[in-house]
């Protein structure tokens, strides 16, 4: 997991364009280093919530597994233990139940994002191009992808880091880095302006 914290060190250059709304336990400012769930690539996240550094994040996705309700509920009660931000993907009832700190949204539902914002939620958006994020007008943060060719994308071309870079000028919100970002491939990203990191690869 020191693969995680360096690559969100090194990131960490872009700074947060407006504060956000937060409930979160794990202080000031929006986490740089964010964990996100995957039921294929990472069945059993907890291990992996276990060794996050604390004031990380991590995004609750699972969406269509089995018995998501209890293992969202181990997830929440490990993110309290270590106190890590948490969000749960899509789902505002299970956000509720599991008292999580915000909600993330993919790209296919950002119609539902300022209705969520007002209710006072935080919310994180996915957007893979302008079109996202000029829909991702609001959000507390975005998560932008693939930067580079994933395996949760087989076959698609990444972003590269020049138009990642011209990518993160046109946001109104913080961008975290998403999609085969690594200890190798996160050199490619210095003075991006990305605020920080997300990932599954280098937890699993």
């Amino acid at each position: 997991m020191a693969i995680g914290r360096n690559l969100a060190i090194a990131l960490g250059g872009g700074k947060a364009k407006r504060k956000a709304k937060r409930r979160s336990p794990g202080g000031a400012g929006l986490p740089r280093l964010w964990l996100m769930t995957d039921a294929q690539r990472l069945a059993d996240p907890l291990p992996a919530i276990g060794r996050l550094p604390r004031g990380a994040g991590v995004i609750f996705r699972h969406y269509e597994a089995k018995g998501r309700d209890a293992l969202g509920a181990a997830v929440a009660h490990a993110c309290r233990v270590r106190r890590l931000t948490l969000l749960v993907a899509e789902d505002a009832g299970l956000a509720l139940r599991l008292r999580a700190d915000g909600i993330h949204l993919p790209e296919r539902a950002l119609g539902r994002l300022r209705h969520l914002k007002r209710q006072g939620w935080t919310v994180t958006a996915a957007a893979h191009g302008p079109r996202g994020l000029r829909r991702s007008g609001g959000a507390d943060a975005i998560l932008l992808s693939p930067v580079f060719p994933t395996a949760s994308h087989p076959g698609a071309a990444g972003l590269g880091p020049v138009r990642f870079a011209a990518l993160v000028r046109l946001a109104e919100a913080p961008v975290l880095a998403l999609g085969g970002v690594n200890a190798s491939t996160q050199r490619r990203l210095r003075g991006s302006g990305a605020y920080g990191v997300a990932g599954i690869g280098w937890a699993a």
